[in-house]
């Protein structure tokens, strides 16, 4: 009888390893390659010039009525095709001209959906097809990721699924993180033979992923649940909610429809993941025809530095003088808007009036006579009940565009709502910064106006906490800044060492050297791009001032000269013929040496802002020098603790 059974289980293996299905997928350069098995159920797994990178990814997806994705596959047909083209976009946050280069593998599976794989040379991505044509629920999605031992994460650990998405990165081995832990995305995770970045584009109408842990070398997804009934929150129920009710499921869907691509950015070069534009290669095209009124640029914003300014012969605060203040730096230093924050409305519910103290529609004629517009600061809950008729009252106002803030939340009417504003106001030729926001996740593509996000522990975290150290400074380019662009909110003036730093909500200070503040508009890529500081303090600092406006907020090609998370960062990005370098570190001070070879022939001259020799005990000592250097020339760039380094080359 055992010998019956021992010859049953070798059949039935036997059985399983014919009917399962394996395929192979390679990086156009040949150094990355996954490998599909579809058996009894859907996983993969990646190699690095031939290391394990990735042990493996078993995928599929729930749904109340119909076939299952994932479950007992069955391949009804194949296809590998190589792909090359060039993308423009319309807002070029890193490249103006993107080579999209792949080898994609699409399945189909009986059942009536599709999987489609693609490799590039920096990493792999996935995406479910459902060719379904009726309506159900999708109740859940399984990503379980399993990477070699001993690897470890930078983990946003997230406390809540309702979340700004502001978080540090946590570095833990996989195996201290328990089940009862997660994350939001984008999320780094490294092996002894490289590391890889993971995060999600092409987001709409589903929810926000987050990854769980295991205790042990495996996380798997979790999404927030559908939302049957959200109320005002006993806390700011102006902007914070109460989710009372959620259904079993995580999402309803409708007939034939993509799923967001999963992505893996995948290196065994830091450097690759700040250079990567995967997520927006990745992304829906741009809906938009005309975009000429599209205008990246700077903004004099208010809220950081609480309206503070000073030497003037008036009250300041949230009043019309203020904010012509406001509007007059911006003037005057070639600044192309001003943002009025929170404050401005007759109350944060009632957005449709201004304050009796702000004369907005004075303000909006007064900033065009002087070539600077306007940007409104809206809460996400009053916006969302009335949208339209408040954004065709702001457009006949002559706004600019507006700042949404505290949506908070990642799931599927939240991720829908997001697009609704985005698709409104490009109607209305508005732009839109989210705040309060999950990660950039496609749409930004899809509505070039939605210029920016949040999503980030930015320098507003300064008004109460010493969180944003030079560390963490170093760390979210590689990470958060691989989805997309952030809204860091850069240029304070008010620059400390950790020995002198001090927490004030109304007079906040920043850790770390002014150069490493400069440098910011360099190394953080925001198309809609901060100056935090009072103008008052910007006048007193004029010569800083002078080096940072010169710098834009759009760039048309971006390479990474030297970069590891956490530690340190060197970018050169070039706009028309002027090249821009900015470099940071930790707390550790360290000299760069910076190989400028991307110049052409010829002269240049390079303008430099780096830390001054005192920059170690006076974080705002900084010095200014000429040089002319070659295309050979190799700079050593001296930064202190917590220092930076930044120029600007043009051709002599």
């Amino acid at each position: 009888m055992k010998r019956i059974i021992t010859l049953l289980s070798v059949s039935l293996l036997i059985i399983g390893q014919v009917f399962a299905q394996n395929f192979e997928l390679n990086s156009p350069d040949k150094r990355i390659q996954i490998k599909v098995n579809c058996a009894d159920d859907i996983s993969w797994s990646a190699t690095l010039d031939g290391n394990v990178i990735i042990e493996k990814v078993r995928m599929g997806m729930d749904f109340s009525t119909g076939v299952d994705f994932g479950v007992d596959p069955k391949v009804k047909k194949h296809s590998i095709n190589n792909f090359s083209s060039i993308i423009h976009p319309v807002v070029p946050h890193k490249d103006a001209e993107i080579k999209d280069e792949y080898s994609e593998l699409s399945i189909e599976f009986k059942g009536g959906y599709k999987l489609n794989f693609r490799a590039y040379n920096e990493g792999v991505a996935y995406q479910f097809i459902d060719d379904a044509k009726s309506s159900r629920n999708v109740v859940s999605e399984q990503v379980a990721m399993t990477f070699p031992e001993g690897s470890r994460s930078l983990f946003p650990q997230e406390e809540s699924m309702y979340s700004h998405n502001e978080r540090l990165y946590l570095d833990k081995s996989l195996t201290e993180i328990s089940d009862k832990e997660f994350c939001s995305l984008p999320v780094l995770f490294s092996t002894d033979k490289g590391k890889v970045l993971f995060t999600e584009t092409a987001l709409h109408d589903y929810p926000g992923m987050f990854m769980k842990g295991s205790g042990n070398e495996t996380l798997n997804a979790i999404f927030p649940k559908y939302v049957l009934e959200a109320v005002p929150a006993e806390n700011s129920p102006d902007r914070n909610q109460t989710i009372n009710k959620e259904a079993d499921y995580i999402a309803q869907v409708e007939g034939k429809r993509a799923y967001p691509w999963r992505v893996f950015i995948i290196s065994d070069d830091d450097r690759t993941f700040v250079e990567s534009n995967l997520t927006y290669q990745l992304a829906q095209p741009t809906l938009i025809k005309n975009m000429d009124w599209i205008k990246p640029g700077k903004v004099a914003w208010d809220w950081y530095n609480a309206n503070n300014i000073y030497g003037v012969d008036f009250k300041s605060g949230l009043n019309t003088a203020t904010y012509k203040y406001y509007i007059d730096f911006a003037a005057k230093n070639n600044i192309e808007y001003v943002i009025l924050d929170e404050g401005w409305t007759k109350s944060t519910t009632e957005i449709l009036e201004y304050s009796p103290d702000i004369d907005v529609p004075e303000l909006i004629k007064y900033g065009k006579e002087k070539g600077v517009e306007i940007i409104l600061w809206v809460l996400w809950k009053p916006l969302d009940e009335n949208l339209t008729e408040i954004l065709e009252t702001y457009k006949s106002w002559g706004v600019k565009g507006i700042k949404v803030d505290f949506m908070q939340r990642n799931d599927q009417y939240m991720v829908s709502s997001y697009e609704r504003i985005a698709k409104e106001c490009a109607r209305l030729e508005l732009l839109v910064d989210f705040h309060g926001a999950f990660k950039p996740s496609g749409l930004r593509r899809k509505y070039p106006n939605v210029i920016n996000y949040e999503g980030v522990k930015g320098s507003e975290n300064n008004k109460w906490s010493a969180d944003i150290t030079p560390e963490h400074n170093v760390t979210i380019p590689f990470i958060r800044m691989a989805a997309g662009p952030m809204d860091y909110t850069p240029g304070a003036m008010v620059n400390k060492q950790l020995d002198n730093y001090s927490i004030s909500f109304d007079r906040p200070m920043s850790l770390g050297t002014r150069a490493h503040q400069v440098a910011m508009y360099v190394v953080y890529e925001a198309p809609l791009q901060m100056m935090c500081e009072s103008p008052s303090r910007y006048y007193e600092e004029q010569e800083t001032v002078d080096f940072i406006t010169q710098i834009p907020t759009t760039w048309d090609e971006t390479v990474v000269l030297e970069g590891s998370v956490g530690n340190y960062i060197a970018v050169a990005r070039r706009k028309a013929d002027k090249w821009y370098i900015g470099a940071m570190t930790d707390w550790d001070g360290r000299a760069l040496e910076l190989d400028l070879s991307f110049l052409g022939d010829g002269d240049f001259t390079m303008e430099v802002f780096k830390d001054g020799i005192n920059a170690e005990m006076f974080a705002e000592d900084y010095k200014k020098e000429t040089l002319t250097v070659q295309k050979d020339t190799k700079v050593k760039a001296h930064l202190s603790s917590g220092g930076g380094w930044a120029a600007i080359i043009e051709k002599e």
